[in-house]
């Protein structure tokens, strides 16, 4: 019984989807920290009223409130940020792993790929 010798491309692109993945989650949880604290600083000593469930703000709802908010210098919307590019990360993942596997020509996993890729994208939506 002989292993499959990988390829370059193979070794580079598992290397490559390992930093990836390395890299999105170290920026995320970098992103969700200082928006932590700078929301902490601010507002950390305020009573919480739990009398009145407030949901999310309408700005947060979008990428592009998203990005509004962190203009205007809120700190939620850089843990806003930080959760999205966490979400992002494996989707990312999803569409380079999909272009490997077309260059591959290996079917089967572009067809899987392309499934969990959808499936993605519909619970996004």
């Amino acid at each position: 019984m002989s292993l499959k010798r990988r390829t370059k491309f193979e070794q580079r692109f598992e290397q490559f989807i390992g930093n990836l993945l390395r890299v999105g989650v170290i920026l995320a949880t970098t992103l969700v920290l200082i928006g932590g604290i700078l929301y902490l600083i601010r507002h950390g000593t305020e009573v919480p009223n739990y009398q009145f469930f407030r949901g999310v703000s309408p700005e947060f709802r979008t990428p592009d409130g998203v990005k509004t908010s962190i203009l205007l210098g809120r700190n939620r919307g850089i843990i806003q940020l930080g959760l999205l590019l966490l979400i992002a990360t494996p989707v990312i993942r999803v569409i380079f792993s999909l272009f490997a596997f077309i260059k591959l020509r290996d079917f089967t996993y572009i067809i899987v790929t392309l499934i969990v890729l959808l499936g993605l994208i519909y619970s996004l939506i």
